[in-house]
């Protein structure tokens, strides 16, 4: 008797281990079987949009970054050499210092060496103009990030929506109420919601930090154009 106790025993201690490695094994699967790819594609058609609008926004933002980045390669000795040169008289030299530095701040101040001969106020408006272009050129697209930043959410919302409509459809249909009538609008819902807000946080985020960028260029451009025009006034 007490070898059938025995037997058993043991045969109840191997089988537990067995037991217990099949059950991490399949909440391993179960855990492992849903990928990216896959959570993006639950999320539905409305997914393809917010997709095109996260890669419209990436794009803009570093495309931006690069274009300010370089607007504001000057070197902190370009006005210096500038002011050098007009103190001297040598006015073709300055503009050649100009030509040599393809940005913002330096077509301005050729636009000014260029009016030289004429009233002030009429330079100063040259000057002016060019600025204004030249800072409509930094912000091109920047407006569209703004766009991006207010649709994003609101198409997740609209994913939300449909998310709660398959759910009620499946219950109807069935006439049930579990899991499996609520598992694919709740897919829906969830995935949408938060591609949406994450596309309209980074579109945000990119907005206000290349504003900024933006800012502190004109910042300067403005601080040498008065630097420039202190300068015709000086000589």
């Amino acid at each position: 008797m007490s070898v059938f106790l025995l037997q058993i025993g043991t045969a109840v201690t191997s089988a537990a281990p067995d037991s217990v490695n099949a059950a991490v094994n399949a909440a391993a699967k179960a855990d492992g079987g849903l990928s990216l790819i896959d959570l993006i594609m639950k999320g539905g058609w409305i997914m393809l949009p917010l997709f095109l609008l996260s890669f419209v926004a990436v794009y803009i933002i570093i495309e931006r970054y690069i274009t300010i980045r370089r607007a504001a390669g000057n070197p902190d000795s370009f006005m210096v050499n500038v002011r050098a040169q007009m103190v001297k008289g040598d006015i073709p030299a300055a503009k050649l210092l100009c030509a040599q530095n393809p940005s913002p701040l330096a077509r301005m101040v050729e636009k000014g060496l260029r009016r030289i001969g004429l009233p002030l106020k009429e330079i100063e408006t040259s000057i002016e103009n060019v600025g204004k272009i030249e800072i409509a050129r930094l912000e091109k697209n920047i407006n569209i990030l703004g766009i991006i930043a207010g649709i994003a959410p609101m198409l997740g919302f609209v994913g939300t929506i449909i998310g709660v409509i398959k759910i009620f459809y499946a219950i109807n249909a069935t006439g049930e109420f579990g899991i499996a009538q609520i598992a694919g609008g709740l897919y829906t819902k969830m995935v949408t919601s938060a591609a949406g807000l994450i596309v309209g946080i980074i579109a945000h985020v990119g907005y206000h930090w290349l504003s900024i960028l933006v800012e502190r260029m004109v910042f300067r451009m403005e601080n040498s154009a008065i630097e420039f025009m202190d300068i015709l006034q000086d000589n």
